[in-house]
């Protein structure tokens, strides 16, 4: 935009001035839109005027809604074709066009009826012929049925004569016949017939294909409700052929339609849905032996399009012939399949591909014909360097024999080892997709073919008769892919073990234990890559067979005596961790534990010796020996005969071994929750409780220094409350009893009753109410205590014993509910700020059983769940805020209505407002919780009273009252109705703007986006209005950011679109309805379709190509070969071009890719800005917590505080006192001149670089010639420097 002001001095000379008048003087000569303009508004028309009172008067009534569908130009337009005379049409004539359809009742028509604006010369032919046949309808009294519409679109169907208009009439009546009831199809089956026959013979030839695709579904959709008893006349046949023939048609929308037409009557014709449905259609043998006959006709020839046509038939209808029939048509795919034409090739492939895929029944696929079919397809394996074809062939033949494995197990299984030797044969191959294809082949059926059936096999040997020795022959071939010969797969090859140990390792380890010892010496082979598979693939190994028969066949060689420290198979040990499950406990007890104390007492000698590495290396090693306890606790299967013989050892490991105790204690975890699935086997764990709990309960009550670290002592406790899921009640009050009385003990020091406080913390939820009763007058004391962690732990213990779901918990409960009242309001005034959390939520599960008569209790509660609101913990103020909905709750309860009950509620709550400051702050904290849970439950009177009692809080001094008060506004801007709301904008801007300019500043960003709320809820104008004038800059700023980011927003979505557009879209399989409304038939349409298929043609010829490999090493080929099908290649032979992929990634040296991270930008989004406010909001009243308070409380348990120094540390980063003060100089700061501005020689130091500052200012184009200037005379100085340099050097050289 052209910068307002005056014009330089001079300038006015150089100007052009216009005459009044004669502005548009300098235009070009032609000027025909500005005469054009003229002739149409400053002068009457030569020709006849299509301005008419009644034009008008319909204008009018499209004005005020009167007509909805009618378009005043086309209802204009048909008024004077039909009115030569130029008299005027009355008004009813005036609403006639497209009535019919604007007002249709019938649902059939609805596609019709939303394209009728479409500018498609046939969707209005469409919109007229269903307008017109609706108004015929009309006129005789019919009542829009389908059968109604069915004959009059017959009957116009045989009276029409242009293209466009048969076109109409078929589409129409291709939407409503399949809505009209059979029996009326069934009786006017022979009229129908014939007059869609006719139109097939006139249209066959007709360069518009738009009618005869439309009369070919609607043939279809006749035939389709014919009842089975139609199918023996000759006229239903002779119909159906005529349809048949149309499947070769030359266009491909009527080929298209006609094919379709065919499989919807083969497949779904109504007799063939019902319960006594035959198991073919009558007239599936004809169609076959059609597509047969048509295959063989078209012969070899060099486009094979008609055989391609069928083909594509075939691919749709094979299930749905009989046995016979499908033999004879494979027979014939088989033999065109010899032809070698790519395309035909591949076509037949997926004919193939679908029959198996379909699972048809056995009347259309008998198993033995899926095995012929198996075998005959082995001839026609493509090259090993074919990509396409071979890929195809490995899908086809693993869905063959999974269909077989439905159909017949044992005949599935006879042919499955030569598909595993063709497969692994691809292995070998140079693609890397058909790598990839083969290995999801072979898994894919030894999880479909071979999984189901293994549980009815025993152990597998290699003399075991078939059907096992079918399963040696195919793990076999698998193996063999573990010679060098294979050594560029073996990453898949090792995929598929992995599958195959998975699938058959239970029954068939007999025959895998010489894999399993390949694998490992592969392994120990230097630079090998694939280490990971291995593991991966032995892991599946020891899940199946068990960690017995995988130790049998791959011994550990680890035994305590070895010369050297080698260790070659100790990668087993990792493994064995990861993956055993399942396994019996005795095994470990009599295998691993005496090699751990083999391995430990090695290390021992060698510690006494002084040889430390050694010893570490044993000292590791026997741990790890121990890591695989726990797997052997998952699902154990010895529980009741082996955990017995385990127990002291365990025991003794945890008193005597700090090192090994975190491992035995999630051991005993684990074998609690996963190992003891049975009453008996949690009984026989539990009966060791008498024993594991004392040492689990000593050693946590020792010091750090001899329990252990926090993280051994927290895997202790968790362990004890683990143990006291499975232990006798009776026990634990034992023990319960025996901790009250060394907690009363004076013996006892500070941190043993701490530790004592965490066991009964623990053990409170499993005892009786008779030691609940006495744990409970031990530990009130503790209550008013003033060691403030004795008095947490206490609080513990009662939250604990409140939320505890157990009978005797709630028993107890109920029954000192008024002890536990007096108790906690007691101790109210010596509740110390870290018991506030327990304490809380003490109060929160009594609340929830209080009844009416208890209601003071609650109200004595009141200031106290205020202030914690503002608790110094995060766990404390999520309490408060939940202990406040629930003391909402429970007035609601009280009754006697919920508005009478929360009104009441409120006024305890309003007392908080003529407090301290602190105090008024929490108060309007707690309103804007209690108003966001609770505001269905308010009267619109209670709501604006509290509006006005907040308003005024905003004219305090104080920032936390005032940021308060903000907080509510955002909360009731987000709840409360606009037009609720609207009474109430003048009170609440009036005391925002009346906010000190200390306030004003220091919440600016919480005004900015409160600002904005009023602005989407009521608009600028009215905002600006009601505030005063310093906020009016603020103001018109938000209004430029949100129209900005509304405008970034559409550009998205605007970008969004088009990338969607310009995405390509897959080819629909068959024309739908939309798609006729979506299309035009327009000659130009049709020029362009005839120009793609051309490029279509061409592009297949392309394809179509083939390409025969010469013999190797000059060996002629041998025609007669049977194998000579695989020379023919589609693929041509020769090196690939590597193509050069561009990317903006630099690559390193070895080719990997190397990406800068760089930092995440800052979007600055208002709307972004201000949802996180809201966020901030509803964070402050309890409702949603932060990230880093959620990452928080995922790290940190409930009952735990933070410890000191677990905080993260402060990291610089920002501006003013956040900025960071430790930056780097900037490069060639050295040189800078302290007095003035530039850089400075110094001495003993390089020249400065930097003779002009560069500045961003001087790029700009219009001073471009001042900065040549500038430069000219340093340019020319440089240039006579160079020259005398130059005639120096001369001077030099010469003699």
């Amino acid at each position: 935009m052209a910068r307002s002001g005056r014009l330089r001095s001079g300038a006015a000379a150089k100007l052009k001035r216009w005459r009044k008048g004669h502005s548009s003087d300098c235009n070009p000569e032609t000027r025909q839109h500005r005469l054009a303009a003229r002739s149409r508004f400053c002068s009457r028309p030569a020709e006849k005027s299509n301005l008419t009172v009644d034009a008008v008067k319909l204008h009018n009534e499209l004005q005020s809604g009167s007509l909805r569908l009618e378009r005043p130009s086309d209802s204009a337009q048909l008024r004077m074709e039909e009115d030569d005379a130029g008299e005027a049409a009355t008004e009813k004539s005036s609403g006639t066009f497209l009535s019919g359809l604007s007002d249709c009742t019938n649902v059939t028509f609805s596609k019709v009826q939303r394209f009728w604006e479409s500018n498609s010369a046939t969707h209005k032919e469409i919109c007229a012929v269903l307008a017109a046949v609706t108004e015929v309808i009309r006129s005789q009294g019919g009542k829009e049925s389908e059968t109604e519409y069915f004959a009059t679109l017959m009957t116009t169907l045989e009276v029409v004569e242009s293209p466009e208009s048969l076109a109409a009439v078929a589409y129409l009546l291709n939407l409503v016949l399949k809505r009209v009831p059979s029996p009326v199809l069934i009786k006017k089956f022979s009229d129908a017939s014939k007059v869609f026959m006719g139109i097939m013979s006139s249209q066959a030839c007709s360069s518009s294909t738009s009618a005869l695709r439309w009369v070919l579904s609607c043939l279809a959709t006749l035939l389709r409700k014919q009842d089975l008893a139609a199918w023996s006349y000759p006229v239903t046949l002779q119909v159906y052929h005529g349809l048949l023939s149309f499947c070769v048609h030359t266009k491909p929308k009527v080929r298209k339609a006609a094919q379709y037409g065919v499989c919807s009557i083969l497949r779904g014709s109504e007799f063939m849905c019902g319960d006594a449905a035959p198991e073919h259609h009558p007239v599936a043998p004809s169609t076959a032996k059609f597509c047969v006959q048509e295959i063989e006709k078209a012969g070899g020839t060099k486009e094979a399009t008609t055989t391609l046509h069928i083909l594509a038939l075939l691919r749709d209808l094979l299930p749905c012939f009989p046995a016979a029939v499908v033999k004879t048509c494979c027979e014939t795919l088989l033999r065109v399949m010899t032809l070698s034409h790519v395309l035909v090739t591949a076509c037949a492939m997926q004919a193939f591909h679908s029959l198996f895929s379909a699972q048809a029944s056995v009347a259309c696929l008998p198993a033995e014909l899926n095995a012929q079919i198996i075998t005959a397809l082995y001839d026609y394996v493509p090259s090993m360097s074919d990509l396409q074809p071979l890929l195809t062939w490995l899908s086809t033949m693993e869905q063959a024999h999974i269909n077989l494995g439905r159909l017949q197990k044992d005949l599935c299984w006879a042919h499955l080892p030569r598909l595993f030797s063709a497969a692994m044969n691809c292995f070998l191959s140079p693609h890397s997709q058909v790598v990839a294809a083969a290995a999801q082949t072979l898994e894919s059926l030894l999880s479909k073919c071979i999984a189901p059936h293994m549980d009815d096999l025993g152990t597998v040997s290699v003399s075991a008769p078939a059907p096992a020795a079918y399963l040696c022959k195919m793990f076999r071939s698998v193996e063999e892919g573990l010679t060098y010969r294979f050594h560029a797969a073996w990453d898949k090859v090792l995929q598929v073990l992995e599958v195959f140990f998975e699938t058959c390792g239970k029954q068939c380890h007999p025959i895998m234990r010489k894999c399993l010892q390949s694998l490992c010496d592969l392994r120990l082979s230097p630079h090998f890559p694939y280490t990971a598979e291995v593991d991966q693939a032995m892991g599946a190994a020891v899940s199946a067979m068990g960690p017995e028969v995988l130790l049998e066949a791959v011994p550990l060689e680890i035994d305590g005596k070895e010369q050297t420290l080698d260790f070659p198979r100790s990668w087993l040990l990792p493994v064995l961790r990861d993956y055993v499950e399942g396994a019996r406990l005795g095994f470990f007890t009599s295998y691993f534990l005496p090699l751990a104390a083999a391995l430990k007492s090695r290390a021992l000698e060698f510690t006494k010796a002084g040889k430390s590495v050694e010893a570490k290396i044993y000292d590791t090693l026997q741990w790890q020996v121990w890591t695989l306890l726990p797997g052997f606790c998952t699902h154990p299967t010895d529980v009741l005969g082996a955990f017995k013989g385990l127990a002291r050892t365990l025991g003794m490991a945890i008193s005597e071994r700090p090192d090994l105790r975190p491992t035995v204690c999630q051991a005993l975890r684990t074998l609690i929750h996963k190992g003891c699935e049975t009453d008996a086997e949690r009984a026989e764990v539990g009966r060791f409780a008498k024993n594991f709990l004392p040492i689990l309960f000593n050693v946590y009550s020792q010091p750090e220094e001899d329990g252990g670290s926090s993280t051994q002592r927290r895997s202790v406790l968790d362990t004890v409350r683990a143990y006291l899921t499975i232990t006798n009640p009776q026990m634990v009050c034992g023990f319960l009893q025996k901790a009250s009385e060394k907690l009363t003990s004076p013996d006892s020091s500070e941190f043993a009753r701490l530790s004592i406080l965490d066991l009964v913390v623990a053990m409170a939820p499993y005892a009786d109410e008779q030691s609940l009763g006495s744990l409970y007058r031990t530990i009130q004391p503790s209550l008013q205590s003033k060691e403030r962690s004795m008095q947490k732990k206490a609080y513990r213990v009662l939250e604990e014993v409140c939320a505890a779901p157990h009978a005797p918990c709630q028993a107890f409960v109920r029954s000192h509910l008024q002890d536990l009242q007096a108790a906690l309001l007691d101790s109210l005034k010596s509740a110390a700020s870290p018991a506030k959390r327990p304490r809380l939520k003490c109060l929160f599960h009594i609340v929830k059983q209080l009844s009416a008569e208890q209601e003071p209790f609650v109200t004595a509660l009141v200031p106290e769940v205020i202030l914690c609101t503002k608790e110094v913990s995060v766990g404390a103020r999520k309490n408060a805020f939940v202990l406040l909905v629930e003391m909402g709750h429970a007035f609601i309860r009280f009754g006697p209505t919920p508005q009478e009950a929360m009104q009441r509620f409120l006024l305890l709550i309003y007392a908080g407002l003529t407090g301290s400051v602190t105090m008024i702050s929490c108060t309007v904290l707690a309103l804007t919780r209690l108003f966001f849970e609770f505001k269905d439950h308010l009267e619109l009177s209670v709501v604006e009273q509290l509006l006005q009692n907040v308003c005024l809080l905003l004219a305090s001094r104080t920032r936390d009252v005032v940021k308060a008060a903000l907080g509510f506004l955002k909360v009731t801007l987000l709840l409360v109705d606009t037009k609720l709301l609207a009474k109430h904008v003048q009170t609440m801007l009036e005391a925002v703007g009346n906010l000190s300019d200390d306030m004003r500043r220091h919440f600016r960003m919480k005004l900015r986006n409160l600002f904005t709320k009023f602005i989407r809820k009521f608009g600028f104008e009215l905002v600006k209005g009601l505030l005063p004038a310093e906020y009016h800059k603020v103001l018109v700023n938000i209004r430029k950011a949100e129209a900005r980011s509304r405008k970034q927003r559409a550009l998205r979505q605007a970008a969004a679109d088009t990338d969607e557009e310009e995405a390509p879209l897959a080819q629909p399989r068959g024309d739908s309805m939309e798609e006729i409304l979506a299309d035009s038939e327009d000659e130009e349409e049709e020029e362009e379709e005839r120009q793609r298929s051309k490029e279509w043609r061409k592009q297949a010829r392309q394809k179509g190509q083939a390409w025969l490999k010469e013999g190797e090493d000059d060996e002629p080929l041998n025609f007669l070969d049977p194998n000579v099908s695989q020379r023919v290649l589609a693929t041509k032979p020769g090196p690939k071009r590597s193509r050069g992929v561009s990317h903006d990634f630099q690559v390193s040296e070895d080719g990997r890719l190397i990406i800068h991270e760089e930092e995440e930008e800052v979007d600055d989004d208002e709307a972004k800005g201000a949802d996180e406010e809201m966020a901030d909001v509803l964070q402050d009243v309890g409702l949603h917590s932060k990230k880093s308070q959620k990452r928080r409380f995922r790290e940190e348990p409930d009952d735990e505080e933070p410890e000191a120094g677990t905080y993260p540390q402060y990291r610089p980063g920002g501006s003013g006192i956040h900025r960071q003060l430790d930056k780097e100089p900037a490069f060639g700061v050295e040189y800078r001149s302290k007095k003035g501005k530039g850089d400075v020689k110094k001495k003993g130091q390089l020249d400065p670089y930097a003779y002009i500052p560069l500045n961003r200012a001087k790029l700009n184009r219009r001073k471009r010639a001042k900065m040549q200037g500038q430069f000219k005379g340093l340019m020319k100085g440089a240039q006579r420097g160079a020259k005398a340099g130059r005639r120096n050097r001369l001077k030099a050289q010469r003699p």
